[in-house]
């Protein structure tokens, strides 16, 4: 125990000690005398209280008003909390464009940041605030990496928009696009849409990547109970944020780290999860990231199989009817927790922040008849999870594609229309310059090639608003956004970049995907390969120095969570132990 019956702390096994105890460390101590702490502040542990708080977009507005109410709880249960922002890359602002280069690379560089501010100032223990599709990994990768007593927040989501009387999500808007482009919709309602679309504070709506790796925080132990489920700007929230500081001080005394919460079975609940709500495919590259992080093996593989034998149950958007705001009034994650316990599809005895196990956490859970958002195992939207794992001579190291709300369309065998990159394969879309039957390959947008591995929702979304989403495959070895639907395949790996055979295909090749099979196969002779190969030379990037440069040389291959740093194999300290 650090902490001492008369409420004093014992830190000489906490990592502060090296920037507030002896004679030596006077210098030191006045910078925090200078920040107006006293000497009973600096003799308390220090908790990191991280937020990407910024104004890049409505996702990160409410982090810091939560970050604030974390302190607060810090403070009342005994600790001194030190507040710190990091960076984050909004998909939605970085859609279609360049930007969208830097919104994988941001996951790395958030946890990174969170690790050597909190290495640099001799932080005990973390509480993080995120709002947005890669700040919510890149927040739980540092918890993992850092090690010491952690507690994760989401911000929030947004609230649905309300546009000609019906719920809306900014990917109507990116879908409205589309179906301007294909003389749908008038530009007049286009700018009407897009002016209803986000009423308010908070992360989008539906089941995209945020919401998805939100109800991952709460899966794996990393986050309180129902913490996910209240939108970004009900203020109630701040109840939440309160007792998270207050939850991270009692895990300093007791010593309970993430990796004593997060275990292999931890991982196998998160992708359950991700599975029964029809998650983003971002699911299958965030997670391999964060095992890698605590040395735990969880690659796309793993989290495909567990896929396949969990039920969809969880009814949202982009596939279903509903959003983030509804799963949470419906009952949130314990509601589906406790289902999929009783199912016996998640294990129960996983420790969680709590002290409790997910077991424990959700033993009082009554299911409600009154809701309509979570269905019962028993009677699933889909026997099988809303994401699929492919493998075949197009991707050895497999692939996967969202199939959440496909009734049809779940396997196309025509002939490849290849792209060197998004922008070329989105004018052709916008012109209508494709044919029903044809596979679009987007390359050369994987983690290396792109690099950045950007999300395609700007094209999936556009092909979605022409009615023709039903009518033509998309494949690419870079990523969708989780707001994508269609017969979308991406991670395909190995990368273009790295010579994989996506790198060989020709216009007119035939490709055959089979989602229900698990199968992406590319129908050219192996010989003919070889030659094609021979003549292959990797791409030549625009990108010869800066952070992107950087992430291109050291990043590794999607099926293992395209992370940078050899991970807990490669420890000879954790942090939490300095």
């Amino acid at each position: 125990m650090t902490r001492k019956p008369d409420g004093t702390w014992d830190k000489s096994n906490l990592p502060s000690r090296h920037v507030t105890e002896g004679p030596a460390r006077a210098p030191h101590r006045s910078y925090y005398y200078a920040m107006g702490l006293g000497s009973r502040e600096i003799a308390q542990p220090f908790v990191g209280v991280a937020s990407c708080w910024n104004e890049a977009a409505p996702c990160n507005t409410a982090l810091m008003r939560q970050a604030h109410a974390v302190s607060e709880g810090v403070k009342a249960a005994g600790a001194t909390p030190r507040e710190f922002c990091t960076i984050t890359v909004t998909d939605g602002i970085a859609m279609g464009h360049e930007g969208m280069r830097s919104s994988l690379v941001s996951r790395d560089v958030i946890a990174d940041s969170v690790e050597l501010t909190m290495r640099g100032h001799g932080y005990d223990a973390l509480v993080g605030i995120a709002g947005c599709d890669k700040s919510l990994p890149g927040m739980m990768m540092a918890m993992l990496r850092l090690n010491v007593p952690s507690v994760f927040l989401y911000g929030g989501s947004i609230l649905p928009g309300s546009w000609q009387g019906r719920d809306v999500t900014v990917v109507d808007v990116f879908e409205g696009v589309g179906m301007h482009s294909a003389g749908k919709m008038s530009l007049e309602d286009l700018c009407s849409l897009e002016q209803h679309a986000c009423p308010s504070d908070g992360a989008c709506g539906g089941q995209f990547t945020a919401n998805t790796m939100a109800c991952v925080s709460e899966a794996i132990g990393l986050a309180l109970p129902l913490s996910a489920s209240l939108p970004a700007p009900y203020l109630t929230r701040d109840a939440y944020a309160v007792a998270s500081g207050e939850t991270v001080v009692r895990l300093i005394a007791e010593q309970l780290r993430p990796r004593d919460i997060v275990t292999r079975k931890s991982f196998e609940n998160a992708a359950a999860v991700v599975a029964a709500t029809g998650g983003s495919t971002n699911g299958g590259l965030h997670l391999p990231a964060m095992a890698h992080e605590c040395g735990i093996e969880f690659t796309l593989r793993d989290f495909a199989e567990i896929a396949q034998r969990t039920p969809h149950i969880a009814d949202l958007k982009p596939g279903g009817r509903f959003v983030a705001k509804d799963m949470g009034e419906a009952g949130g994650m314990p509601m589906l927790l406790k289902t999929l316990l009783e199912g016996g599809f998640i294990h129960g005895d996983c420790m969680t922040v709590t002290g409790k196990t997910i077991a424990q956490n959700v033993k009082d859970v009554k299911w409600r008849d009154d809701q309509v958002v979570i269905r019962k195992v028993s009677e699933p939207l889909s026997p099988t999870g809303g994401v699929v794992g492919l493998w075949g001579s197009l991707a050895p190291d497999g692939a996967i594609v969202k199939v959440a709300g496909m009734t049809s369309h779940r396997s196309h065998r025509g002939p490849a229309r290849c792209f060197d990159g998004e922008d070329a394969c989105f004018a052709a879309v916008e012109a209508g310059d494709y044919k029903d039957g044809d596979v679009l390959v987007i390359r050369y947008e994987g983690a290396r090639g792109g690099p950045g591995m950007r999300e395609m929702l700007s094209t999936t979304a556009a092909l979605s608003g022409q009615g023709r989403g039903d009518k033509v495959a998309l494949i690419t070895d870079g990523r969708f956004s989780g707001g994508t639907r269609g017969l979308c395949v991406g991670h395909i790996g190995p990368e273009a970049q790295m010579g994989g055979p996506i790198a060989l295909i020709r216009d007119g090749d035939i490709i055959n995907i089979d989602a229900d099979a698990g199968i992406l196969d590319l129908e050219v002779d192996p010989i003919e390969l070889e030659s094609r190969k021979r003549h292959w030379e990797p791409k030549v990037t625009n990108y010869g120095s800066g952070a992107l440069w950087k992430y291109a040389q050291i990043v590794g291959p999607a099926h293992k969570g395209a992370v940078t740093h050899p991970g807990a194999a490669g420890e000879t300290h954790v942090y939490a132990d300095l």
